[in-house]
């Protein structure tokens, strides 16, 4: 019997220190293997680029920094995105993007949504006990984080829902630049739980760009790396029309070629690709094809281009630059954007405090200041200004 105590005692003991290990230390350790940068800073770039990004209004229309347990409003050795890495980079608005579901084994294939890796995340993370089962309250928990951020940041942060809005936070930013922004975004519109009226509850939360799929088909459109790959379902095409007469903007990031043909087909308003590739450099299923980035130009849209493998057939400044350059060839400079993936679960060469190396890159390649100014920001600026509500 005592033996039994002994082993009870010995058996609850470690139960404890795998529980403290699992809220202390296991969320941090998970981010470090999730979002490696290959060339920690500092970085080393020309005065002439460094004088190109701090004339810039730089804009970055993807990072997932919020599904990570990292307070962003301090400076951090871990991931790629903070408040003040955003300042040191001058970048002026970050879209932060939120992810509610990935599945296990997640692929650019074919995958389904028959698993779920951000269940165990929310859980280890300590997320409230309502987003372990719902993916509309993870998506508005996440919200909340960077309006909680926001109030935090001592005016560092603002969180931009509106076009005056970002018209005010710019003409505060010219007398004082150590500040930024962000703006809400959505991946995969399973966040809705299969509901419309959860396009309300997300815009009242600040959500104001959302994609019909992530990784895997949904109720509301296929995936690129879906198993089906299907197009927009009826749902889908009533959730373009909410979303569109509410002025958020529809990201097709990870969308099917159906899906994308379907959503440019009754698009009224510019079509955002918030990060992605581009066959013509980088040639898989998730990238995107000539035909639909002359289509996406077409809706007046821009196509963010992305910084991971996957995305660029590389991970160095001058693997990116070239899928810039492509798709400028193709849809025209002015529909060209950053569109990093930070956080996004992804390696990249660089943090954000290495945007002056992409810069160099584009000089290298050729383009101008003045296209340099489009890339870096300019035209996801002309988008943001007229499109927001």
């Amino acid at each position: 019997m005592r033996s039994m105590r002994k082993f009870l005692a010995a058996a609850a003991l470690l139960v404890a220190i795998a529980l403290v290990y699992a809220v202390l230390f296991l969320p941090a350790q998970l981010e470090r293997g999730m979002n490696k940068v290959i060339h920690p800073p500092p970085y080393s770039a020309s005065d002439r680029a460094r004088d190109l990004l701090k004339r810039a209004t730089v804009i970055d229309l993807h990072a997932d920094s919020l599904l990570w347990a990292r307070d962003l409003t301090v400076r951090s050795r871990r991931g790629q995105v903070d408040i003040p890495r955003l300042i040191e980079a001058n970048v002026a608005l970050q879209a932060f993007t939120i992810v509610t579901k990935s599945p296990r084994g997640q692929n650019f294939g074919s995958n389904t949504g028959e698993t779920d890796n951000i269940t165990l995340l929310s859980i280890v993370e300590r997320w409230p006990v309502r987003t372990w089962s719902s993916l509309a309250e993870r998506a508005l928990y996440q919200a909340s984080k960077l309006r909680d951020m926001e109030q935090r940041s001592n005016g560092k942060l603002t969180l931009v829902r509106s076009g005056e809005d970002l018209r005010r936070y710019l003409d505060r930013r010219r007398t004082d630049p150590a500040i930024t922004a962000g703006f809400l975004g959505v991946e995969g519109a399973h966040a809705l739980d299969g509901k419309l009226e959860n396009i309300d509850r997300l815009f009242d939360a600040g959500v104001r760009m959302m994609a019909p799929s992530h990784f895997f088909d949904n109720e509301i459109g296929g995936s690129s790396a879906g198993a089906e790959k299907t197009g927009l379902t009826p749902l889908g095409r009533e959730m373009i029309r909410r979303m569109e007469a509410k002025h958020m903007l529809v990201d097709v990031a990870h969308a099917a070629p159906k899906t994308i043909d379907d959503v440019i087909a009754m698009a009224t308003r510019p079509v955002i690709v918030s990060h992605t590739g581009v066959k013509g450099t980088c040639d898989n299923l998730r990238n995107l094809s000539d035909d639909h980035l002359r289509r996406i130009a077409a809706t007046g849209g821009v196509i963010g281009i992305a910084y991971f493998q996957q995305a660029a057939c590389g991970t160095d400044p001058a693997a990116i630059v070239r899928s810039m350059r492509y798709a400028a060839q193709v849809a025209g400079i002015d529909h060209v954007a950053l569109g990093s993936d930070f956080d996004g679960a992804v390696e990249t060469g660089f943090d954000t405090t290495g945007l002056a190396q992409l810069a160099d890159a584009m000089l290298a390649a050729n383009f101008n200041e003045e296209e340099i100014g489009k890339i870096l920001g300019g035209n996801a600026l002309r988008v943001l200004l007229v499109n927001l509500p």
